[in-house]
Parts: structure tokens; sequence; C-alpha cells
């Protein structure tokens, strides 16, 4: 199969292939002409990457796995997957226990705040609905990106919900449909002008980001053949939206990464 029915077959995106190959996870042979062709047992190999990946698997992971996988008995990719995903199943555990915590203490903020009387004069102390916020610690929450732990205080984690292999691939994703914008000042955190024709890919990992990262606020406004993307987030959340998008600061050409 070339590249497309390939894709098709698997409901793997093209441009995921092709990074997977450059990752060393799904090597393709070539045609004469230097066309990508797949055959039925690279089927299997990216029908586990994706069962991989769907339980939080890292990518580096993923690729030992497909070692054992291509060459060892059943059983042997079986004993050394159980303890990855346990690890991972730990991961959740603690993730889970952390946004109970934080489901309780909106619980009874929002308690509190539904007690306070009517008042017609201006808020002052004695509105305060929340008990005294502790001081910041730095949080790295489970699933965020290893590279993003960040300060947050009392109040929604400011983190990405993607497993790290799909964390990687996302960021991969982004860098390719960014390259070559140019950077200009904006309302928000980031703006970019690209050319028209990618304003549906943006629009797809937009809208991909917000499942994730329902932080994150997008704009997209067409000008003639160009789209201009504006990215806003919480300033808690400035090591992810660099790592997305680079370097907020700068004005000139969006770095290729």
């Amino acid at each position: 199969m070339l590249i497309s029915q390939f894709a098709e077959h698997t409901g793997v995106p093209a441009t995921t292939l092709r990074y997977y190959e450059s990752a060393g996870l799904v090597p393709a042979e070539r045609t004469d002409s230097g066309y990508r062709i797949y055959g039925e047992r690279d089927v299997d190999r990216v029908a586990f990457i994706q069962a991989a990946k769907h339980v939080g698997l890292p990518l580096g992971e993923i690729r030992e796995l497909l070692a054992v996988w291509e060459h060892d008995p059943c059983a042997e990719v079986r004993a050394q997957l159980r303890p990855k995903m346990a690890a991972r199943l730990d991961e959740a555990t603690t993730r889970t226990a952390e946004l109970t915590a934080f489901t309780d203490t909106l619980r009874a903020a929002l308690a509190q705040l539904d007690d306070l009387p009517d008042r017609a004069e201006p808020c002052d102390a004695g509105c305060g609905f929340l008990a005294p916020q502790p001081r910041s610690e730095l949080v790295d929450l489970p699933f965020a990106p290893s590279r993003a732990a960040i300060t947050v205080q009392t109040g929604p984690p400011i983190a990405c919900s993607l497993g790290a292999a799909d964390h990687e691939e996302r960021v991969h994703r982004w860098q390719q449909v960014l390259a070559g914008g140019v950077r200009e000042p904006g309302p928000g955190d980031v703006r970019l002008r690209l050319p028209l024709d990618r304003v549906g890919a943006l629009a797809e990992l937009a809208a991909a980001e917000q499942q994730c990262c329902p932080f994150y606020d997008f704009h997209l406004h067409l000008r003639g053949s160009e789209v201009v993307f504006d990215v806003a987030a919480p300033p808690e959340a400035a090591a992810m939206v660099r790592e997305l998008f680079g370097d907020t600061t700068s004005t000139s050409a969006a770095p290729a990464r």
C-alpha cells in the first residue's frame, strides 16, 4: 500500500505515519520512484503503537516494546508491557486523587458563594468566598509534558491531559502546521500569519487541543490570502505555550523545530 492507502486503511494520518518513520517506529520501504510502501505486517505494527499510546506509553517505551514484539514470543511482550502499564495506572490514580480534591474545593467554594448575601456596595475583603490560598508549589502533574512542570495556585490544573506519546505527536503536528509562519504582535500570547490553505489544519488542531487543554483560547482570522492565528493562555501556562508555539516574545518567523 502507498502511504495514502495505508493511512486510510489504518485510520492514522499520513503526517503521523511520516513522523512514526522518522522516530523509528514504522520504517517504510520505498519504490523505485521513492514512494513509501507498506505491507500487512505494518498494519499490525501501527495497531500495536496505537494501543500502546492509548494506555499512555511514551514513544521511547513503545520503540523498545516494538523490538520485542518484532522478534520475541507474545508472552515476552506481555511480560515487558505489564510493568509499564502498571506505572501508568499509578500515575492515573494520583491524578484522579488530585482532580477529586480540586472538585471538592470547587464544590465548597460554590456553596460558600451561594451563601453570600446580596450587597449594593462594591466588593471588598468581606466578599471572599475562598479560604486563604496556600503558598504556590511546583507541581509536575501526571500526563503533563515532562518539561512543563509549572507553578499553580488553587484553581484549575493548567496541564495537558494527553499521554506522553500523544503529546509528543501533537507537538510534532503543531510544528508542521506552523512552520514558516510569520510572528507579529497580537492581543494574546502568540500571533502568527500563515498561508490560507492551512486554515483547515489549524482549526482541526485547535479543536483537538481544546479537548485536552481547555485553558487555551484560539482565534482564526481570514485576511486575504492569509490566516491570522491568535493564541492566548493563562500566565501559569507560559511553559506549555512556548513548547507548542515557540518564543512568545519574538516577532520573527516561527522557529522550525
